[in-house]
Formats: C-alpha cells, structure tokens, sequence
C-alpha cells in the first residue's frame, strides 16, 4: 500500500544517522517488545507478512512519532485483538475478562531457543521454470495495490537488470492477507542511480532490491 512507512527517496527527511556502538536496545521495555511479539506470533493466528502490514495501517502522524517498538507493539495489539487473543475492554483496562478462558502459550522457555535458531524461512519449492535468467533487462510494473506489498514506490516504472536468482519464496502481498503463501521466483535488481532519481543522481551509484516476479515484466 501507499502510506507513510515507504519513505525511500523522500525528500525533507533529514540525513540518516547509523550511530556508533548503538545498543541492541535503547530501553528494557524494547527487548520485552520484542519477546512479546514473537511468544504471541507463535500463535500461528496470523503471518510475518500480515504483522507487517499490521504496521502500515497505524495512521501517518502517529507512525512518524512513534519509536520502531512502538510501531510493533501497536501493530501486535491490533493483531491480538483481531485474532480474538484479547478484548479491546481487555486491552484498554489492561485487566483480563472475568470469562477469559487460561490457556498455555505454545512458546515455552525450553522451545524459545530453538525456534529462534529455527527462524522463519521463506523459500519454497515450486512447478515450472523461473520467467527471467541473470542479466536479463526488467522494468517494474507501476502499481498502487492497497493492501501489502513489498515493491517501493520509488522504483515502480523503471528499469533495471536482474543480478540474482534467489529461488522461489513466499510471496507477501498475498500471504499478508490469508490469501496463502502463493510462492514465486524473487530476485535481486540492479537499478542505475541515474534511473531512479534523474540528472541530479550520483552517476556512480546503484540500488539493488530484491523483487518477486509478479512485479516485474521485459524491458
């Protein structure tokens, strides 16, 4: 979808500060954040790809006052409620129903370390034969879907040369939407800075994204 988190090649920003030493969290509640999310996210109720577009619907203003876990708790609270895990009364008062049924979580301490060095890969095996080899030149289809996807709007219409195959993976503006994991061949591209942003780019530079087939056609 067009929202305020696809903020590639925006003007007005600010610089990119990447820090020095910068901790892993800035603050005890992060590192909780985190745990949350993936002991809730073991639910199964809904995919990475849905919990991300979860974070695209929170509203322009408050995603860009929000700090990065406070987009993610906001996205998990929204998804619980959802998924019928808590109430909006529940979560507003902070106090579980007096009918709330108990019932054990399916990531317990023994399986945290495990299913972390498990991840969550998305690679598939698929019928037929990748549409694009190596070095082949592709231009990126312009769309504006609103729901999930995983295509900038800053490279939508241009043109680029694919230098990678990665495979076939899971692809994320269906599976954001229950609408299954439908995997298709991803790739890595090549798009020439001057392609992108015009005369005024740094004619050296390059961008390189890695794009489902779906979004991509022949140049």
């Amino acid at each position: 979808m067009n929202g305020v988190h696809d903020m590639g090649g925006i003007h007005g920003l600010g610089p990119i500060d990447p820090g020095t030493d910068e901790p892993l969290f800035h603050e005890p509640w992060e590192a909780r954040a985190l745990a949350l999310t993936l002991a809730a996210g073991a639910w199964g109720r809904w995919s990475l790809d849905a919990s991300r577009h979860q974070r695209e619907l929170i509203p322009g203003p408050d995603y860009l006052r929000m700090s990065y876990y406070e987009k993610w708790i906001t996205g998990l609270e929204a998804l619980m409620v959802k998924a019928d895990l808590i109430t909006a009364e529940e979560l507003a008062t902070g106090r579980p129903a007096l009918s709330a049924v108990k019932v054990s979580p399916p990531l317990t301490v023994d399986k945290v370390a495990p299913a972390m060095a498990r991840g969550g890969p998305t690679n598939r095996r698929i019928a037929g034969d990748a549409r694009f080899a190596v070095g082949a030149s592709v231009r990126t289809r312009n769309i504006n879907p609103t729901g999930h996807t995983r295509l900038p709007r800053y490279v939508r219409g241009h043109a680029g040369v694919i230098t990678h195959a990665h495979g076939a993976h899971v692809f994320p503006d269906t599976n954001a939407h229950g609408l299954g994991e439908q995997p298709q061949p991803l790739y890595q591209v090549r798009f020439e800075a001057a392609e992108l942003w015009g005369q005024d780019a740094n004619g050296r530079g390059a961008v390189y994204l890695d794009l489902w087939e779906s979004y991509l056609e022949p140049a």
